[in-house]
């Protein structure tokens, strides 16, 4: 009788975590792919998102709102990627030769939006952790301060500070890396 109940609640528990992957992969994915660039890496941090909740490790019924914290577990995911990777950066080279190319052309096309991307990306893995996922909900997922301090449980006036110095800080960078293109 035990085992059978057992197999009963195994039975709905992957039918609910197949419920909640197949409503909730897509926008995962995206966060994921927003914040690392990469499909294959957007796919790796997708996996380990659903994989904590397989493992049970979070009990989605004590969430208040599965959505946010799943998106939210993604954006932070794809921040700890790319902090764990470093400076390290692969370019095909077909990119590399494009990009020498351009930067023949002009001063003004020194810089490609691949370029600085690939440098916000670099930027936000040295951010401190809640500014990066601030800012990467903000710029690359499009949510408001008012959800943002809702998601992060902190104030709308803490998000509003925390974005303008990090804007702040990531606009001097920019800066430098222009100065140095050209």
């Amino acid at each position: 009788m035990a085992a059978a109940i057992e197999n009963i609640m195994v039975t709905r528990a992957v039918a609910e975590l197949e419920e909640v992957f197949l409503a909730h992969q897509a926008g995962v994915l995206k966060a994921a792919y927003r914040v690392t660039g990469s499909m294959a890496d957007a796919e790796d941090v997708s996996q380990s998102v659903f994989l904590r909740l397989a493992r049970g490790t979070v009990d989605p019924a004590r969430i208040s709102n599965l959505q946010s914290y799943l998106h939210r577990s993604a954006v932070n995911a794809a921040l700890d990627l790319m902090r764990s990777r470093g400076h390290r950066e692969a370019v095909p080279m077909e990119t590399a030769e494009r990009l020498q190319t351009a930067s023949r052309l002009s001063p003004e096309r020194a810089l490609s939006s691949l370029e600085i991307k690939n440098w916000l990306r670099r930027e936000l893995a040295t951010l401190n952790p809640r500014a990066a996922e601030m800012f990467a909900l903000r710029y690359l997922e499009g949510l408001d301060n008012p959800e943002i301090a809702r998601t992060m449980n902190t104030s709308q006036a803490v998000v509003a500070v925390t974005l303008y110095r990090t804007r702040a800080r990531l606009k001097k960078g920019l800066r430098g890396l222009m100065k140095g293109a050209s």
